[in-house]
């Protein structure tokens, strides 16, 4: 597996390496692609919950044009 990577990246595992907190890139991306497992996985939990509490609420009166509006006149006098 070729992957490419910015030169930002690279000057990063490269200090990553020489701290000595890595043995070498692969250890690296290893452990960095399991904490994007949790991370992601953890998001993705927090989204289906947030779906359920709404699918579990009572109904708004509200249509969905209605929400948007009020939401946009909001963001618009908090400016």
């Amino acid at each position: 597996m070729n992957v490419s990577l910015t030169q930002k990246q690279e000057d990063y595992i490269k200090a990553q390496l020489e701290s000595g907190d890595y043995q070498n890139a692969s250890e690296l991306v290893r452990d960095a692609l399991r904490l994007h497992q949790i991370y992601r996985n953890r998001i993705i939990d927090e989204l289906r919950k947030e779906v359920e509490k709404g699918w579990d609420s009572p109904a708004s009166p509200l249509s969905a044009t209605d929400i948007a509006s009020k939401k946009l006149k909001e963001r618009r006098s908090s400016l």
